[in-house]
């Protein structure tokens, strides 16, 4: 196992397949959190839910809590895994601004998703990213849903490319494309 992206839609079980393939490994593994971190007296049930999955981890993983996954990566020889791209991208957006106007954004947020691609090309060691499906619904009818759901599509595309497999998991299962 070298790289490898993980997708499907909302809970088909990409976490924990992602982290089950990490676990075969045997080593301890730097497990990326895209999001911020998780404030109890925000958003006590998010909160809950990181609390949750870091309970369920190894106590031998690191765990990284960043928005600058590239960098993460790059700073990290080892297995890594990143869960997930969705969230990433949704931070990356904060940055630049949702209301920027859609040629500046998409701009900034492709040369952003270049340098993940970039990152994860040049990793030595195994790694694996979680990321969503978010194109077979319905479009949505606020732009910036469809910024989402176009620019994750822009960043599954361009990290499918740089990774030896990608597997889609449907109802828990794994489907190596």
């Amino acid at each position: 196992m070298e790289r490898i992206l993980v997708t499907g839609g909302v809970r088909c079980g990409k976490s924990r397949w992602a982290e089950q393939t990490m676990l075969e490994l045997g080593t301890s593994v730097t497990y990326v959190t895209p999001g911020y971190p998780a404030e109890p007296d925000v958003d006590p049930e998010w909160a809950a839910r990181v609390a949750a999955h870091r309970l369920a981890r190894p106590a031998s993983w690191a765990t990284v809590e960043t928005v600058d996954v590239a960098a993460a990566v790059r700073a990290e020889p080892g297995p890594v895994l990143v869960d997930c791209v969705g969230t990433w991208l949704t931070r990356q957006l904060d940055a630049v601004g949702w209301d920027t106007p859609r040629p500046v954004a998409t701009s900034e947020l492709e040369r952003r998703i270049a340098d993940l691609a970039s990152a994860v090309a040049e990793h030595p060691g195994p790694i694996v990213l979680v990321t969503n499906e978010v194109g077979w619904g319905v479009v949505s009818e606020h732009a910036s849903g469809r910024l989402f759901a176009d620019l994750l599509g822009r960043a599954n595309q361009a990290l499918g490319a740089v990774c030896d497999d990608v597997v889609l998991l449907v109802a828990g299962r794994p489907l190596h494309l």
